[in-house]
Parts: C-alpha cells; structure tokens; sequence
C-alpha cells in the first residue's frame, strides 16, 4: 500500500509546488491541505511545530510583509503570540510542512521532503 503524506501547501508558492511534484512522482497517497483556504488552529500548529522539532518562531514566515507590519520580527514577541497571528493571518507560517510515516518536516531546501518519501 502507498504510503500517505499530507502537505500544507501553497499553490502561489515555487517550493510549496515543487514539493508536491516531488510527493506525486514518488508514487505516495497525497493529501493536499490548501492552508490558506482552510486556516489553522491553535491546537494544529502547536503540535505540527512539535512534531517537526520547531519554535513559532523557526515555523514563521518572516518574508511575508504581515510579519513586519504586525511587528512579528521583534525577538521579545513570544509564541503564543505568534501562533495568535499565525492564526489571524495564516500565510504568516513558512511553507510547506510535509506530514508523513516517518515525521512531520518543513520542507526547506525542498529536497527535505526526501527524508519522508
């Protein structure tokens, strides 16, 4: 049986795509979470950055222009409140994370995504 992997994926992102292409090429079950559709909870983000071995803040998206305008780049800002805005403004949290079998990783550099595949 193939084994599963979820992405949280951006389709406006290069990397996000690239990596999804390199999931489907390996023959895995994908299942594809648009995240900036769906949105996040708290209780998911805390446990994706558990899983994958990162702070909020490793886990943020410190390129997107929310990140500076909500003044998220300050390193006194604590988790919480980063998962709060992470929340608010979902496109703040780096892309793509890859769930599968063997872990949860963010998947940059793409090639990453080959520890799970």
């Amino acid at each position: 049986m193939p084994k599963a992997i979820t992405i949280y994926h951006n389709p406006k992102c290069s990397t996000s795509r690239q990596v999804l292409e390199m999931i489907e090429a390996s023959g895995a079950k994908v299942e594809v979470i648009e995240y900036l559709k769906v949105g996040w909870t708290k209780k998911q983000l805390k446990e994706l950055f558990a899983a994958a071995g990162l702070t909020a803040r490793q886990a943020l998206r410190s390129k997107a222009k929310e990140a500076e305008e909500l003044g998220l780049l300050d390193p006194k800002v604590s988790d919480a409140k980063l998962i709060d805005a992470m929340i608010e403004h979902p496109v703040l949290v780096e892309r793509p994370f890859v769930v599968g079998a063997k872990g949860t990783l963010l998947a940059r550099p793409k090639e990453r995504v080959q520890e799970l595949l």
